[in-house]
């Protein structure tokens, strides 16, 4: 699957596919320490109902669940042209009553939001752009989840079984013993932190990935 630029709805796959993917990761790069920072973080992790992304540099996205099926998708990338758009594009118009407003309009009143989708009754939806608009940052921000090459090489760095740990966590059938044994088999060679592996159930369980796991309202 390939974003467009600027991206489109049909670019995105499933919210709860989305969220699978994105998830699994956040689950391999818990730990206690990155815990302990709170909002302050980098990389990909679960917060509340809520995964988060942060290269403290050039992109920083959410995913939040807003529960009855529906989940919002917002952040930047330093490749979008949206809020330097003239004239200005509004990026809420047209949407639903259930998105957290507050937090999305603190985002732009602090020059923070590049874009914003939502997802709804199995679909993604997102404001009308204009037709000289080039990019929202879509691509750069979210094709680590989309295109699946890009995320085998996102796993590569926690051992040559987390791909196959992938299918587990998109179907929401992730265990932790499975994450034990992915431990256990690859060591923290390669791994930007060591497993640890209290932190990685913590996570697991918020993030619902489990087959008698409890989904986020």
């Amino acid at each position: 699957m390939t974003i467009h630029r600027p991206g489109r709805p049909g670019d995105l796959p499933a919210a709860e596919l989305l969220w699978a993917r994105w998830a699994f990761v956040a689950v391999l790069e818990a730990t206690t320490e990155a815990e302990g920072h709170g909002i302050h973080r980098t990389g990909h992790w679960i917060d509340g109902a809520r995964l988060r992304l942060d290269d403290a540099g050039c992109t920083c996205w959410t995913l939040a669940r807003m529960g009855q099926g529906r989940f919002v998708l917002y952040g930047e990338d330093e490749s979008s042209d949206v809020k330097w758009h003239e004239p200005a594009v509004d990026m809420l118009a047209q949407a639903p009553d259930w998105l957290p407003y507050e937090t999305l309009r603190d985002l732009l009143e602090g020059w923070e939001l590049g874009c914003v989708y939502w997802y709804e009754n199995g679909a993604w939806a997102r404001a009308p752009y204009p037709a000289d608009l080039k990019d929202d940052g879509l691509d750069c921000g979210m094709s680590r989840f989309v295109e699946r090459e890009e995320l085998l090489r996102l796993l590569a760095g926690h051992g040559p079984a987390a791909k196959e740990l992938l299918e587990a966590a998109e179907n929401y059938r992730l265990t932790p013993g499975a994450l034990d044994a992915l431990a256990a088999e690859s060591g923290n060679g390669g791994r930007d932190a060591d497993w640890d592996l209290p932190a990685v159930h913590r996570a697991l369980q918020l993030a619902g990935l489990t087959a008698d796991a409890v989904p986020a309202p």
